[in-house]
This record gives C-alpha cells, sequence and structure tokens, in this order.
C-alpha cells in the first residue's frame, strides 16, 4: 500500500487549539492506531 506524505504547519495564537486541531486531524486520518488510543483512555 503506497502512503502519500504531506507536510503541514499549523500556526496560531497561544491557547487556539493548535494541538487539539492537529491531533484530531492525524485521529480521522488514520495515523493514530487503537493501542494508543486504548492507552491513553486509561
Amino acid at each position: 500500500e503506497y502512503k502519500t506524505h504531506l507536510n503541514v504547519v499549523v500556526i496560531g495564537h497561544v491557547d487556539s487549539g493548535k494541538s487539539t486541531t492537529t491531533g484530531h486531524l492525524i485521529y480521522q486520518c488514520g495515523g493514530i492506531d487503537k493501542r494508543t488510543i486504548e492507552k491513553f483512555e486509561k
């Protein structure tokens, strides 16, 4: 399976939700496996 790499830059003010938005984007694109998610849900 071929996967395309994409570099993204997120710029914004302090406390504007950059990390939250980036994390959600990675999650929605399948960049985080279920095991990692379950680890942080505990």
